[in-house]
């Protein structure tokens, strides 16, 4: 991109290349919305169970979860938010600015493996549920034993690059609704099974105060020792492990391209709503609802899987979540994959690199590793781009403060940047080094890889020419920030204002799918605090059953046919009011 454009240039220049524009900002309940429905997945049911297998006590899991994710919360708000809300670009943009093509390039080559990888874990965790209905048994290996598991994980992975492919915006806009319900169903598993737990410890159905609570969940639940009956993890790691867990996303800055619409930097604390209300609650529901299955079932929770897990908890509606929550999330994540590869193959369509991507997804994940390994697999991925964030924020923060020039790599019209490639190069090199003579435990590799990167940067950035001053660049580059400006005002004009027109139909359909929410969790407390006994406890358990499956057909058709409404309402209203 040339400094040197004519306002009516700037229009044929593609909008992810240009800051977003004032008009376009989001509120606060915008970002609430998005960050509670992102991290309120499939995987929830995957690292609740982890924290069980891999020997977490009760007070860690409580107490680290809690700190590791306000940490979490904390990078989002104070590193990633302010460089979004300042350039109003994504991270693949500022890339470009700073790094050159050379850099981008292998940055894609980094997302899609990434994507992939998750794409492919939660097409295996969709499959569980599959399996589960079909009777096929479990997958314990890291391989597929069965070969009617392989033959569903090709089925539904095909269907999921398919839609990947042709229908991403229409499971985009359904993934909106399945945050209320999948928050739902967290809380309403570990009420349906506390009482199995509790009769299994305490020899009662009921919990008489929280010290009953802390006693089940210590004894069954996160006992401290592993699945090999050896002490297992500490408090710091459960920090670690739960700060780490979106690494690529906060300190990776992968998240610029969602908060870039942020209106104010402190807009990055929206993001609690995914990490105390989606992660917190969800991981501890899931380690419940895993030890509530393995008791039912008599199993070891290594033994179980999502689909197993669900089912003893919620029913049908159980596997509804596993397969709903897995599809969604594999989609969105095979979206990116596809994109990412676009960029690196810029000849080929997105429907042709999709499908590409998506063939490769499928087969990997064929091999239950993929999921059973998701932890470490999400940490050393947060590693692989950790390095990329430490390079943006030197540039974006360090750089001004030491004397430096930001964008100096754009001044100099560079299409190669040797300081951030050795960098984020040298930066691999040292983190995965460090794991390697196992100095750190692996959850915290990221941070003296993040400083470790920083150094190298500034350094490297220093011999190539960051320190000089560029006058000249920077006022044609502020220039045409100016007329980037004038621009996108007057589009602003020139578009409708937005008028929102919802009848009383819609009202109505809205009401419904929230009422049956609201029903399925009085019937799961009910099953919690109104089981004297076993076989009540078992009649109980059941009616929540067959209540939550309809709750659950009744909202999903009211809230997709309200929100179907909504949009069309939302694109008729200007007429209808004239």
């Amino acid at each position: 991109m040339t400094l040197q454009v004519h306002n009516q240039e700037i229009a044929n220049i593609s909008e992810e290349q240009l800051p977003i524009a004032q008009h376009k900002l989001k509120g606060w309940k915008h970002f609430l919305g998005i960050y509670a429905g992102e991290h309120v997945a499939a995987t929830e049911f995957v690292f609740g169970a982890t924290f069980v297998a891999l020997g977490a006590t009760m007070t860690d899991i409580l107490l680290g979860l809690l700190i590791g994710n306000i940490l979490a919360v904390l990078s989002w708000t104070f590193i990633t938010t302010p460089i979004a809300v300042e350039t109003r670009l994504s991270l693949y943009t500022y890339l470009q600015k700073i790094a050159g093509n050379s850099m981008t390039k292998l940055y894609n080559w980094a997302n899609v493996i990434i994507f992939t990888v998750i794409s492919a874990a939660m097409i295996t965790v969709s499959a569980t549920a599959v399996r589960f209905a079909l009777n096929i048994p479990a997958q314990l290996n890291w391989y597929p034993t069965n070969p009617w598991f392989v033959g569903v994980v090709l089925a539904v992975g095909i269907i999921v690059v398919f839609v990947a492919m042709y229908g991403f915006n229409a499971v985009s806009n359904f993934s909106r609704i399945c945050a209320p319900w999948l928050l739902v169903m967290f809380v309403s598993g570990p009420l349906i099974l506390m009482p199995a737990l509790a009769d299994s410890v305490i020899g009662q159905t009921g919990l008489s105060s929280w010290s009953d609570f802390m006693h089940i969940g210590s004894v069954s639940v996160w006992t401290g020792l592993d699945a090999s009956g050896e002490p297992g993890i500490g408090l710091l790691e459960v920090i670690g492990f739960s700060w780490a867990a979106n690494t690529i996303t906060h300190v990776g800055l992968i998240d610029m391209a969602l908060l870039r619409y942020a209106k104010k930097r402190s807009y990055g604390l929206c993001t609690s709503a995914g990490m105390l209300f989606g992660h917190y609650i969800a991981w501890i529901s899931a380690g419940i609802m895993g030890a509530g299955t393995a008791v039912i079932v008599q199993k070891s929770i290594v033994e179980l899987d999502p689909g197993d897990v669900a089912f003893q908890a919620l029913g049908l509606s159980g596997l509804v979540i596993v397969i709903v929550a897995g599809w969604t999330t594999a989609n969105a994540n095979l979206y990116r994959a596809g994109l990412a590869a676009q960029a690196i193959f810029k000849n080929h369509s997105r429907n042709k690199t999709t499908l590409m991507v998506g063939l490769v997804t499928v087969v990997i994940a064929c091999f239950p590793f993929v999921f059973t390994k998701l932890l470490p697999l999400l940490t050393y991925a947060g590693l692989l781009v950790v390095p990329v964030g430490a390079i943006v924020f030197a540039e974006h923060f360090i750089f001004p403060r030491i004397g430096f020039t930001r964008y100096w790599v754009a001044y100099k019209q560079l299409t190669h940047s040797k300081p951030a490639v050795l960098a984020w190069g040298l930066g691999l090199v040292f983190g995965f080094g460090l794991n390697a003579l196992d100095i750190l435990s692996f959850y915290y590799l990221f941070i003296p890889t993040w400083f470790f990167t920083i150094i190298v940067y500034v350094v490297l950035a220093k011999q190539h020419g960051a320190n000089k001053q560029y006058p000249e660049e920077e006022a044609k580059m502020k220039l045409f920030d100016e007329r980037v400006v004038v621009h996108q005002a007057n589009q602003a004009a020139q578009e409708p204002e937005e008028v929102v027109h919802v009848s009383r139909l819609t009202k109505l359909l809205s009401f419904t799918a929230l009422t049956s929410l609201l029903v399925t969790v009085a019937f799961a407390i009910n099953t919690m605090f109104f089981s004297d006994n076993i076989p009540a406890y078992e009649s109980n358990r059941d009616m929540f059953f067959n209540v939550g499956i309809s709750c659950t057909l009744i909202y999903f058709v009211t809230a997709y046919w309200a929100m179907q409404r909504k949009k069309v309402n939302t694109a008729e209203a200007p007429e209808n009011l004239s």
